[in-house]
């Protein structure tokens, strides 16, 4: 088994308390990173009930996601050689359905980030979210036609759309507390957002809430969601329960 659960060393200076990994039974893990520079764990589960928890402590400023409304676009000749592998299409960002419709859509919009929100501002009003809506095979353009997926899909969708107006787009997922939001609260989840390169940086931008929040830690990113798997297993298995929770810690 491949795990990706702890958070991203992008957070590394934030650290209170480690979010080790362990396991019940105990087994050995060896740690590694992947091609995006992700933190990941290989393990072998024994047969019978498995069990795996991180908990860590983390510091944050309070502050919500940057903004940054007079973000440049780059021209494509312009970008760094880093960002051209988030330009073209992935497994879940079929940009070769999508490129037609994405310059129906947005080629009247201003370039940089009044663009970007345009994208997400468009996916968040045209696809709905719900739970029983997760398939795990759903592409971007299928998530276009069916109207309706969870964060991921919301996520793929955007991320699409911006490459096919030649602004590099990330996939990220990792933990998004409800600090600052209104009662009531969905059940804890992983969450996904995608990150877009304008004026010389990544942007975090988020289409499923559609606004700036607080408390976002990253725990892995790549080209979508194929690249970063919380868990990989290679054998039988069954699910029995999840859970994810981030709360407001009560040290000083």
């Amino acid at each position: 088994m491949l795990a990706m659960l702890n958070v991203h060393n992008v957070h590394f200076g934030e650290i209170e308390r480690l979010d080790y990994l362990t396991t019940s039974p105990c087994v050995p893990l060896e740690s590694f990173r992947d091609t995006f520079g992700n933190w990941c764990i290989r393990l072998t589960a024994p047969a019978g009930a498995f069990t795996m928890i991180t908990n860590g402590t983390f510091f944050d400023h309070g502050r919500k996601d940057p903004v940054f409304p007079t973000a440049y676009q780059h021209a494509v000749q312009d970008l760094p050689s880093g960002t051209l592998m988030y330009l073209v299409g992935s497994r879940y960002c079929d940009t070769d359905l999508l490129s037609e419709e994405a310059w129906r859509l947005f080629e009247g919009s201003a370039a940089g980030w009044n663009r970007v929100q345009a994208i997400c501002d468009y996916v968040h009003q045209h696809v709905t979210f719900g739970y029983e809506h997760a398939r795990a095979t759903r592409t971007a353009s299928e998530t276009l036609a069916e109207g309706r997926g969870v964060c991921r899909d919301f996520t793929h969708l955007a991320i699409a759309f911006c490459r096919c107006m030649n602004i590099p787009a990330r996939y990220c997922t990792g933990y998004l507390s409800d600090i600052g939001e209104p009662e009531p609260h969905l059940p804890g989840d992983f969450a996904a957002w995608m990150e877009v390169f304008l004026a010389n940086r990544w942007w975090i931008f988020d289409p499923r809430n559609n606004q700036r929040r607080i408390a976002r830690f990253l725990i892995g990113r790549g080209r979508d969601a194929a690249d970063v798997p919380l868990t990989q297993t290679f054998g039988e298995n069954t699910l029995r329960n999840f859970e994810v929770w981030t709360a407001i810690s009560d040290r000083d």
